[in-house]
């Protein structure tokens, strides 16, 4: 393990994000909210860490390994948590577990929250929370990737430990610096682009740019408790569907559909289509489900809770219209289900991924077809590809550690105080990165005691990381050098 190397880069890093925090103080001083103070003690905070990181070890250049790559982004979205707590511990006076609770959450893009009263918050608080979540998106780790290179850090290493899905080892450009930035000029097109769509549909500029922040990210933070619901709006809903879905999407697809001026990668994409087919058929069932239960005016008033709901929950948004977690009948676990299949590989949303769903189904199918003919021979394809059988037990054994994982935390959750429904409901927020749950955090985290909200924070780093970044660290052999 390159030591060094490692203290020298998270020096780097938190200098870094140290800038992170002249937004919020601008904001501050625009709004006149009495807040600049926290704003420049936190960046003098974190740009202290990092100088004390950094400065002994400046000259101590040393190319990082997988290993290393994996321990680095575990190890700086645990600091940064921290790092981004100090406003929510200094400016709204959360204790430390609350802080770090929040904080988590918006970089992870979880949502899960355990402030009440967002619409009585000072504005660059507000500011704040929307920003962690919209640099927690994309990754801040893929953003450093982008300028370290030019400090003399390599990146690969740490893109194959942040990169999601069975594409983490694939890149769209020759460089890695040079696919970050393209990634994240993606990224910013998208949230331009929402923000001035929300604003046009009634937004004013601020909570335009702050919830583009979080529906581009699929993150979820609002500057209100009733979420979009606060504005009751079909155009604002619409914008926010459509957002969330293209959030969902691998955003190597998006690269595609940018560089050839064209719709047709969405198209010819496999997991793109199933993706909109579960949306779709999600739509239909919830909307039905609705429609009977009689909570509709009809199968049309029907659709816009069903589809807003849906989109927000499969790309693990978390925004809401409606508390789903009250809907009756079979509707919640229908939406805790579309939470666990999650966005597509590559994008940023949570659940385990369209494309490893895939990929399951045809594994399970290609085990009956075995069944029924022993003496064949029969290969799992993707499109034409043949998918080897090392990418196959990969994606089982992530899907076997993702279950568990889950399952662990839920019992955990249990012996920390919560019934059998709210600790189910705090793994599915936590681990699908989807924010509200059922039971007794179907709106917050406020109320649950400090053991569920440290599970609820191993819960989003183990969804962020997916599974397999963060539960490496506790393997013995990874130790051994």
């Amino acid at each position: 393990m390159h030591w060094r190397a490692i203290t020298r880069l998270f020096g780097i890093l938190l200098l870094l994000y140290s800038m992170g925090f002249i937004p919020s103080l601008v904001v501050s001083l625009l709004y006149d909210d009495g807040q600049w103070r926290i704003f420049v003690f936190s960046q003098a905070v974190a740009a202290a860490a990092g100088l004390v990181l950094w400065l002994p070890n400046a000259r101590h250049q040393q190319e990082l390994s997988i290993r290393d790559g994996f321990l680095v982004v575990t190890l700086f979205w645990v600091i940064l948590g921290v790092v981004g707590a100090l406003p929510f511990i200094f400016g709204l006076h959360l204790d430390i577990t609350d802080a770090i609770f929040e904080s988590v959450s918006g970089f992870t893009t979880t949502g899960a929250t355990v402030i009440v009263g967002l619409d009585n918050l000072p504005v660059s608080i507000l500011y704040h929370r929307q920003q962690i979540q919209w640099l927690g998106g994309m990754g801040i780790i893929v953003l450093a990737i982008a300028i370290l290179p030019l400090l003399g850090v390599g990146g690969m290493q740490l893109y194959r430990a942040e990169a999601s899905g069975v594409a983490k080892h694939e890149k769209l450009t020759p460089r890695i610096a040079q696919t970050a930035r393209v990634l994240w000029l993606i990224y910013m097109v998208l949230t331009a682009s929402c923000a001035c769509a929300y604003w046009l549909a009634g937004m004013a500029p601020f909570e335009a740019l702050c919830h583009a922040f979080t529906t581009v990210a699929t993150g979820g933070f609002s500057t209100h408790d009733a979420s979009i619901g606060f504005y009751d709006s079909v155009a604002i809903e619409t914008i926010a569907i459509v957002f969330m879905l293209a959030g969902g999407v691998n955003f190597a697809i998006h690269f595609l559909a940018w560089r050839r001026l064209s719709l047709r990668p969405y198209g010819r994409d496999l997991e793109v289509r199933v993706y909109g087919l579960i949306f779709l058929l999600g739509t239909v069932l919830t909307a039905a489900g609705l429609y009977w239960a009689n909570v509709g005016e009809g199968i049309l008033a029907s659709l816009r809770p069903a589809a807003f709901q849906v989109a927000s929950i499969l790309t693990s948004t978390g925004f809401g219209t409606a508390t789903f977690a009250d809907w009756p009948r079979h509707l919640p676990l229908v939406l805790v289900i579309l939470s666990f299949i999650g966005g597509c590989a590559g994008s940023t949303a949570g659940g385990i991924k369209v494309l490893r769903i895939i990929l399951l189904a045809r594994l399970g199918l290609r085990q009956l077809f075995l069944l029924a003919h022993p003496q064949a021979i029969a290969m799992v394809k993707l499109g034409k590809r043949p998918v080897g059988e090392d990418l196959l037990l990969s994606v089982l054994g992530f899907y076997v550690l993702y279950i568990v994982t889950a399952l662990l935390l839920t019992v955990a959750m249990m012996a920390a105080g919560l019934d059998l429904e709210s600790a189910f409901g705090a793994v599915v927020a936590t681990v699908n990165l989807l924010g509200p749950g059922l039971g007794e955090v179907a709106s917050n985290f406020a109320s649950v005691g400090p053991a569920v909200k440290w599970l609820g924070v191993v819960g989003m780093l183990a969804g962020r990381l997916e599974v397999f970044t963060l539960l490496i660290l506790f393997l013995p052999a990874y130790w051994r050098y």
